[in-house]
């Protein structure tokens, strides 16, 4: 009998645990309606860091969503950004370099998309608004960089096989975050030209920064949708391993007193 009790004791405590939950969000940006999505554990109690995650060029989807509940899992609030708009989301590649072209070519609304985001995460219940971060994924991952880039008042941000450059470079000197950028050694999308040129930014502007390569790795890496339809973007089970350990030591840095 106590064995039977102690074993339904230990399931409940597992159950209680696991307990993630999910809401779709909207908030604005101006006049336009955005439609983001929070993902954190309801068994942890009190206020805890909150990541905003930047989906990549198609729009917010299922990939992002899964990731927020492994962030979750980890012990964060986590709040996908919305860029495009409430049903704004592409359905082949040409409608999302489209989209993506849209917001690359006008940084200064890439910028008020990805704050409109860090500010609806500030005001979660479940947030410690002073310990926030986001992580970015291809295009979100160059969201992120411009997010530090306009001096956002964030402990950290990561982006995954993200685009590296900005038109302005010279907004480096703006960072207050530390940066992590994990990048795929043989990804035809960022050439070593691109690299180079992000590694003199962040020197010149004296940035704490961090950029780790994975051998073998080209473009999307961490996507397990990328199959390889797409010259250049393929999936990298190892890479995506990795990369996702080197963003948890990095939170557990910027997030010392936190750690999940």
């Amino acid at each position: 009998m106590k064995r039977t009790l102690l074993l339904a004791s230990l399931a409940l405590s597992l159950m209680t645990h696991a307990a993630v939950k999910t809401e779709v969000v909207t908030y604005q940006e101006g006049n336009t309606t955005l439609e983001g999505y929070v993902a954190y554990d309801d068994a942890v109690t009190g206020p805890r860091p909150g990541i905003v995650v930047v989906h990549q060029w198609m729009g917010l989807g299922d990939y992002e969503k899964k990731r927020a509940q492994m962030l979750a899992e980890l012990g964060y609030v986590a709040f996908c950004a919305d860029i495009y708009g409430k049903g704004v989301r592409a359905s082949n590649p040409g409608d999302a370099g489209k989209l993506a072209g849209q917001y690359k070519g006008d940084r200064a609304l890439l910028r008020k998309r990805v704050e409109a985001a860090l500010a609806k995460l500030r005001t979660l219940p479940q947030v410690n608004g002073k310990k926030v971060a986001a992580i970015g994924y291809c295009f979100g991952g160059t969201t992120v960089l411009e997010l530090a880039r306009s001096g956002a008042d964030v402990a950290g941000v990561v982006s995954f096989h993200g685009g590296l450059s900005t038109p302005t470079p010279e907004d480096a000197k703006n960072i207050k975050a530390r940066v992590l950028a994990l990048h795929g050694a043989d990804d035809p999308f960022v050439p070593a030209t691109e690299v180079d040129g992000f590694e003199k930014e962040m020197r010149d502007a004296a940035v704490d920064w961090q950029l780790v390569s994975y051998g073998g790795a080209v473009h999307s890496f961490t996507d397990w949708n990328a199959t390889g339809a797409m010259k250049g973007a393929q999936y990298n089970a190892s890479a995506d391993k990795r990369s996702w350990e080197h963003m948890k030591s990095f939170f557990a840095e910027i997030f010392p007193s936190s750690r999940p």
